[in-house]
């Protein structure tokens, strides 16, 4: 049997702020910069909540005040790294069996700029799918447009 292990997906972004607001706009201003489209809730995603401490929960919240869970925080060190577990299997529904990880750093370059450097890795999770999925979030549907939209908000 032939085992898929596809590449993590990774792309790099440079913002001008310092890792100290690169960081917390992508953490803690999550919200304001995920793409409203690549919602779980039924009423349309209002915000996205990451609580930075190790075991914190990952997720959406609707326009109508309810919940989705899209993984956790596996590892947070502000300003320089941030480690999620994504649990959200091939179709996109929330599986606390099933995990990738997505490992963001933040490189100061200066006083005023930051390099933003995201991993999606453990995609062989996703089993027979695991090829159309990194294809899927490595697209502009998926981490390009997202990173895009991130440092649209940073700036």
């Amino acid at each position: 049997m032939h085992t898929i292990d596809p590449a993590p997906v990774r792309k790099s972004v440079t913002v001008r702020a310092p890792a100290e607001r690169a960081f917390d706009v992508f953490v803690n201003g999550m919200g304001s910069w995920w793409i409203k489209g690549h919602s779980l809730t039924e009423s349309g995603q209002k915000t996205v909540v990451v609580e930075a401490v190790a075991g914190g929960r990952w997720y959406e919240i609707g326009n109508a005040g309810e919940e989705r869970e899209w993984g956790h925080v596996i590892a947070c060190d502000r300003p320089n790294r941030i480690l999620f577990a994504w649990q959200l299997n091939a179709d996109f529904d929330f599986d606390p069996a099933f995990r990738t990880e997505v490992e963001v750093l933040f490189e100061a370059k200066g006083a005023n700029e930051t390099t933003v450097v995201l991993e999606h890795r453990q995609l062989a999770n996703y089993g027979a799918k695991a090829e159309e999925l990194r294809g899927v979030l490595d697209s502009e549907n998926g981490w390009g447009g997202l990173l895009a939209s991130y440092v649209a908000k940073v700036a």
